[in-house]
């Protein structure tokens, strides 16, 4: 116990410290381009990354998966820097470099010695506004995106039974389907799709720029000037409101899938911060879910895998930074000899346990110490600074929200997190996935591996 307090202590210091002396500085560009710069001093080195505001969420029927196929295009060069150009320049100069597309944006990013980011600028300037995006390109990269998808989700059932949960547990909400789309529509999309796709979305008052490491703001700003003010804005698409449809019972999905075990789903239709009528109620939801299933000393682990030993896995998920409703999803795989409904009755009876009977003091200051210990030891890490930012600026929250999530997770209170499981975690908002395992012996032997380019889908 002694180990927790100390940790909460340590909040409480750095926490109220950091909102008074923040190393961050903000920008904006006439073109409406962002710039967000941290000092960090104590390496000579600096990560640069590029966030803009399009990720799967953006995408209508017909053309899913394709900022994923952009991002892919986006290396493969511009009319200055053609075919593989980019990449050869930061290796040349002792970088790394790679993106990854979300449902709610695309991110690319350098990692350099700091005097070697005014590279970045330049480079990331050209292909915002001349990436070459052929036909030749095109050809090949997406037969390289539906290998990706090949590999991640149709040779994989668990994560196939997870798509086809997710399209059940939002219905009016485009998180319906996953980043790298359907394979129908990556089947039928054309380098036209993907050209039209860059000119709307990869425009500087769509995007914003994060830098954390050994630099000087006011160097950065002028980096900024001279690479991307001349660059201009253009008028965006127009996205109409998401309105989600009241639930009206609990839906189930069932997959049949050549598999080795079951699987079993529980995802809960619940908001984020960005979406929340109570500010406090994402921050419950996501101490609900370190208490239930976030860690090997959760709730579902000790009772249900080591205590039951009913599941030889359970986990929870919840992320309340996102630009729309989300799902909170429990997942686990039975023991031999024990069935998906027997883990879903368990499952249940600590949700109910939750709903009624208040969390411990010990428990919270436990669970509330371990999500601080992992905030904490992320300022380590200049890539996870710099995520955070780039996250909350491309969902719509202001960056300044990193230097107060801490204190407001430990404002969270053992009543809030009952009350979030008595409203949220109900068979109304409940949408139920099971992988039926089928004999191994259907599966279809997979194609040859395609190399995958430098991208990711996160």
């Amino acid at each position: 116990m002694l180990r927790y307090l100390i940790l909460i202590s340590l909040l409480v210091l750095s926490g109220s410290t950091h909102a008074a002396s923040s190393n961050i500085h903000e920008y904006t560009l006439k073109n409406g381009l962002k710039l967000i710069v941290k000092e960090d001093h104590r390496a000579p080195v600096a990560i640069f990354q590029i966030w803009y505001r399009i990720g799967g969420s953006y995408e209508p029927n017909g053309i899913t998966g394709i900022s994923h196929v952009v991002e892919h295009m986006m290396f493969q060069g511009t009319t200055k820097y053609p075919n593989n150009n980019f990449s050869e320049l930061i290796a040349a100069n002792g970088g790394i470099l790679n993106a990854f597309t979300n449902d709610d944006f695309t991110a690319y990013y350098e990692e350099l010695a700091a005097n070697k980011i005014p590279l970045s600028f330049e480079l990331e300037a050209d292909r915002m506004h001349h990436a070459t995006l052929s036909d030749a390109a095109f050809k090949k990269e997406i037969q390289v995106v539906m290998e990706e998808r090949r590999m991640r989700f149709d040779d994989q059932p668990m994560s196939l039974a997870y798509e086809r949960l997710r399209a059940a547990a939002f219905l009016s909400n485009p998180y319906h389907h996953m980043t790298i789309g359907w394979m129908g529509d990556l089947q039928n999309m054309t380098a036209n799709d993907v050209r039209h796709w860059y000119q709307q979305w990869y425009t500087p008052n769509n995007a914003a720029i994060v830098i954390v490491g050994d630099v000087q703001p006011v160097a950065m700003y002028q980096l900024a000037q001279k690479y991307f003010a001349s660059i201009p804005a253009r008028i965006l698409p127009a996205q109409k409101p998401v309105v989600n449809q009241t639930p009206l019972g609990t839906r189930e999905v069932t997959v049949e899938l050549p598999a080795n075990v079951p699987v079993l789903y529980l995802a809960y239709n619940v908001p984020v911060l960005n979406t929340a009528h109570q500010v406090w109620e994402p921050y419950a939801l996501q101490v609900l879910a370190e208490i239930l299933g976030g860690s090997n000393s959760s709730r579902l682990m000790r009772d249900l895998v080591r205590g039951q030993q009913l599941a030889v896995s359970a986990s929870t998920n919840y992320d309340p930074m996102a630009r729309l409703d989300t799902i909170f999803v429990i997942s686990g795989i039975p023991a031999q000899g024990h069935t998906v409904a027997e883990l879903q009755t368990a499952i249940n009876q600590e949700i109910k346990t939750l709903q009624q009977q208040s969390v411990s003091n010990a428990e919270l200051s436990r669970i509330k110490a371990q999500l601080i210990a992992g905030k904490i030891y992320a300022q380590d890490s200049l890539d996870a600074q710099a995520n955070i930012v780039g996250s909350l600026l491309s969902v719509g929250l202001p960056w300044q929200l990193a230097d107060t999530y801490l204190q407001n997770i430990e404002r969270i209170t053992s009543e809030q997190i009952q009350a979030v499981a008595k409203k949220y975690l109900i068979p109304q908002r409940l949408t139920i996935g099971i992988l039926i395992p089928q004999p191994m012996a259907l599966k279809k032997p997979s194609a040859t591996p395609t190399p995958t380019a430098t991208s990711g889908v996160s």
